[in-house]
């Protein structure tokens, strides 16, 4: 994986409205840490960080003004639940040949027979590679596979270097039968005819209403 560098400048400034003017200026208040060492306040270019991190476990070379630099992957990016935008990163520090957990995402290639359905059930795993070396993706081809299928996580294909960290057995793909109309239509009808009995027994078990006295003339 290429590194993206990506200048910054030392931040002094801490708490909410010290880093909501820094987003104003269109920046991303971050921290550097790892390897024993104190952690680096750092204040980095919001579009360029923006950029970066489309790519998973991108490989960042931080240079911050003064001449200092860290080779980092990004620890923790937290964004705006509403516009996206990136508030925060907090970056750990690696060194060139170390070797670093990560998680990678599955990428399904290929057609699976027809009528078949075919579900991820994990759409990552978990590997152990060189910080300089990590896979963007894994892929997985499901190529004709049948009814029944099944790729295991020992059954991927890693690039070399890479280890595999999660459970051999842990199911990444499953291919099953798709549903047809009629089962489809079989299996609304049975909800349905579910929720009215529901529906019926809690009416049963509502208490009668007590009758109004009548207002004596």
């Amino acid at each position: 994986m290429a590194e993206v560098k990506i200048q910054a400048e030392s931040r002094t400034e801490f708490g909410k409205g010290a880093a909501r003017r820094i987003r104003r200026d269109n920046k991303v208040p971050a921290v550097l840490y790892g390897h024993g060492s104190d952690p680096v306040h750092i204040t980095l270019p919001g579009h360029d960080t923006m950029l970066a991190l489309k790519t998973a476990n991108a490989l960042l070379l931080i240079e911050v003004a003064g001449g200092e630099s860290h080779l980092a992957l990004p620890k923790q990016v937290q964004r705006d639940p509403l516009k996206g935008f990136i508030e925060h990163v907090d970056l750990v520090i690696v060194k060139r040949g170390e070797k670093v957990q990560v998680e990678v995402a599955v990428h399904l290639e290929g057609e699976a027979a027809s009528e078949t359905l075919v579900v991820t059930e994990h759409a990552t795993v978990l590997v152990e590679a060189e910080a300089t070396h990590i896979p963007e993706s894994i892929t997985v081809s499901i190529e004709g596979l049948e009814v029944g299928a099944q790729i295991h996580a020992s059954d991927l294909s890693l690039p070399n270097g890479t280890t595999l960290i999660t459970e051999p057995d842990a199911l990444i793909v499953n291919v099953t039968a798709q549903q047809t109309a009629e089962q489809l239509e079989a299996e609304l009808s049975g909800a349905e005819a579910e929720a009215g009995i529901e529906k019926d027994e809690k009416t049963e078990e509502a208490p009668a209403e007590e009758p109004v006295a009548a207002a004596a003339e």
